[in-house]
């Protein structure tokens, strides 16, 4: 074997790796002294090896140093778990938050998506049958639930922008063409004949938001509990089918040409109208903020080791770029420079209560959709 030869075998075996080299170091300098000493005519060897080893190891750790920058760091999927009608949007946004992150990380993230009834999604990722990184629901009262199921942590609304509201919107009441049974507020979804059509509060976001809306537009403007109750009680006897969440709601009526309204939020009735299916409709001047929050699932981002890109995520929905994706599908934006810059779009509202008028979500769990509390007296009732 040459010279050359045998110390390209020698520069071969120091690159193999740092932890193997240093263990055998000392070995491979005694194995080679008597070759590299006839080869530079009895000089001292020590010296070489010695700045030969340094060297090694230097441009060891430096390749090591650059492939890892240069290369792409693994790739990351995330999970969302979200209410039917937010698909539109997310199909916006998250094009643009993977662009922005590899830009910026030069990481590659894709998302499994789920939509559903809100109430459903919840329901799913507590019994661990959807392992969402990120839920983006109808309500607080969704989050809350899996919070006390503890995959989130308490008081995450209080840690989040805007309280983890990032999207919403007001109900809308749609008639057919020509609006033939005059229905035009709340009070004349009671009218005989009238066929309204409406989700189920035990699966449905937009379910809950419309009994709080009919419940809220009786007792926030004078009437009392038990006007209240008769009034929502004549509205569900009047709800032939309760659907399962807001989308299959817009197709009964929409698709199927069932009922003769249809109560929904507000931008999936402008967003069937883009869509070529436009139908009246008008928006109540006594009406409910429908408050869509986000929340990271800690408990499954840290078993996916999904943190950092998740709440990445859940920011960059609050950021100006997505807040207009928002808009663009009619939500009302919770980012105020968004907001200034659509609020010729929306119809203004004169009375807009929270849910916090009618004692916040605690109370309306207990008093309206607990098992036996107010729904499933009117629901029994309506059935009479």
């Amino acid at each position: 074997m040459s010279k050359s030869q045998q110390l390209t075998q020698l520069s071969k075996f120091l690159t193999e790796g740092m932890q193997a080299y240093a263990m055998k170091a000392l070995q491979t300098i005694q194995s080679y002294q008597h070759t590299i000493r006839n080869w530079f005519n009895g000089r001292t060897v020590q010296s070489f090896v010695s700045l030969f080893l340094v060297g090694a190891f230097l441009s060891i750790a430096v390749a090591s140093c650059s492939g890892s920058s240069s290369a792409s760091k693994n790739d990351v999927k995330l999970k969302i778990v979200s209410f039917s009608v937010t698909k539109a949007a997310h199909d916006q946004i998250i094009p643009k938050f993977v662009q922005k992150w590899k830009q910026e990380h030069n990481q590659n993230v894709t998302f499994e998506q789920s939509y559903g009834g809100s109430g459903a999604q919840a329901a799913a990722v507590i019994a661990g049958l959807q392992e969402a990184d990120i839920v983006h629901l109808a309500l607080p009262l969704d989050i809350s639930k899996i919070a006390l199921a503890g995959l989130i942590k308490s008081g995450w609304e209080t840690k989040a922008p805007r309280n983890g509201i990032v999207s919403k919107s007001v109900a809308a009441i749609v008639t057919r063409e020509g609006n033939p049974k005059g229905i035009n507020t709340w009070a004349d979804l009671t009218k005989d004949g009238v066929k309204v059509i409406a989700a189920n509060p035990k699966t449905s976001g937009i379910a809950i938001w419309e009994f709080l809306a009919f419940w809220g537009s009786v007792s926030l403007t004078g009437g009392d509990e038990a006007t209240a109750l008769d009034y929502v009680t004549k509205v569900y006897k009047n709800t032939p089918i309760l659907t399962k969440d807001a989308r299959e709601a817009s197709n009964l009526f929409f698709q199927q040409n069932q009922g003769d309204v249809l109560i929904n939020y507000e931008n999936e009735v402008i967003l069937a109208g883009k869509n070529g299916t436009q139908l009246p409709y008008v928006v109540p001047q006594v009406n409910i903020s429908i408050d869509n929050p986000v929340a990271v699932v800690d408990k499954n981002v840290d078993k996916h080791g999904t943190r950092e890109v998740a709440q990445a995520f859940v920011d960059f929905l609050y950021s100006t770029e997505a807040q207009r994706e928002f808009a663009k599908l009619q939500y009302r934006p919770v980012n105020p420079t968004v907001t200034q810059e659509v609020a010729s779009q929306y119809q203004p509202i004169k009375i807009l209560f929270t849910s916090q008028d009618l004692g916040g979500w605690d109370i309306i769990q207990k008093k309206f959709f607990g098992d036996g509390a107010i729904f499933d007296k009117i629901k029994a009732a309506s059935k009479a």
